[in-house]
């Protein structure tokens, strides 16, 4: 019997996301932090989402819609504490299809 595989973009379109328009619960303080003294731009790397991206000039974009609110950016960044991270309101935020 062959296993059965699934990728981790099919495991996370299992969960849904509702968007706080205007009022995201994660934010980079200084970009320019992020683009000059973080070498290892280590958020792109941890975040199971791919919330961040490392651009082509060396910033990192932010796009929280999807988090899946585990805090490993925040917890990555105590170098530089540039991330700004709190839970969302009620009734927002990552809703988990199973559990």
């Amino acid at each position: 019997m062959k296993p059965i595989t699934v990728t981790i973009e099919e495991k996370l379109y299992q969960n849904r996301y509702r968007v706080d328009v205007g009022r995201p619960h994660i934010r980079i303080r200084n970009v320019d932090i992020c683009t000059n003294s973080c070498a290892d731009k280590c958020c792109t790397h941890v975040c199971p989402a791919s919330c961040y991206r490392r651009e082509a000039n060396g910033s990192v974009t932010l796009i929280t819609d999807g988090c899946l609110e585990c805090g490993s950016c925040r917890i990555l960044c105590t170098d530089h504490h540039n991330v700004e991270w709190k839970y969302p309101r009620g009734g927002h935020g990552i809703l988990f299809k199973f559990g």
